[in-house]
């Protein structure tokens, strides 16, 4: 049985893009917060698009080590290894063809899709990144990110709500210090737990933590569940 033979008759199939930022978690797109995503859009019975910028990584790192290599590398390519080839260049993403834009995370949102990874609050989102959110928020259309991709939302769009988990560090919660970071920025932090996602009802923004929580993948998996299921409501 297809996924969308789930859908029942007469529901408009939703037109999904996905932004990519390369593929891994220390330079790319978090791989596992993508494939759950794409699964949980699959049930769903939605129609997927898979973009990302065609620019060089900051950087290349070696996920052993966790080390920067002297390699370069393109995001847009490595976004493919995610997308199975299947990606298209950001800068042809056209807004109106879709009804739904989600985020995935990883540090390549902090280093490829913004500088947060380098200037911290003062960083700032690409152009074309900025432009795409920008249209879909103009355009009325519901937006998802999870694990460090709302703080492109707290940029673009100022006043929104979001969540990236907790606001106390601990072992649970090792990068809550974006939280502050995030309400320097104008934007309302809400706690949430890792199985759980905010609902920005006013700029149809919704975020869960995902990784930002030391979480088991299952718990994460449920999560991005309901942020899916959440932004498809929108």
């Amino acid at each position: 049985m297809s996924s969308t033979s789930l859908i029942p008759q007469g529901t408009m199939v939703k037109r999904v893009a996905v932004i990519l930022a390369g593929c891994g978690v220390y330079d790319g797109t978090e791989i596992n917060e993508a494939c759950s995503v794409l699964v949980h859009l699959s049930r769903a019975g939605a129609e997927v698009k898979m973009f990302a910028p065609d620019a060089e990584q900051m950087h290349v790192v070696n996920h052993c080590e966790g080390k920067p290599q002297t390699e370069k590398r393109n995001v847009l390519q490595e976004s493919a290894r995610i997308a199975r080839g299947n990606v298209t260049d950001l800068a042809k993403l056209d807004v109106a063809a879709f009804d739904v834009l989600i985020i995935p995370g990883g540090f390549g949102v902090a280093k490829n899709l913004s500088d947060w990874a380098t200037k911290g609050k003062d960083f700032s989102v690409k152009s074309e990144v900025e432009k795409v959110i920008k249209g879909f928020h103009k355009a009325g259309k519901p937006i998802a990110m999870c694990c460090i991709s709302p703080v492109l939302a707290a940029k673009v769009l100022p006043g929104c709500e979001v969540t990236v988990g907790h606001d106390c560090e601990s072992e649970k919660w090792p990068y809550a210090g974006t939280a502050k970071a995030l309400g320097e920025l104008g934007c309302k932090h809400v706690c949430k737990n890792v199985t759980e996602a905010h609902v920005d009802k006013k700029n149809k923004l919704v975020t869960t933590s995902a990784f930002m929580c030391n979480a088991p993948i299952h718990e994460v998996y449920d999560g991005l569940g309901v942020m899916v299921t959440e932004v498809l409501k929108l």
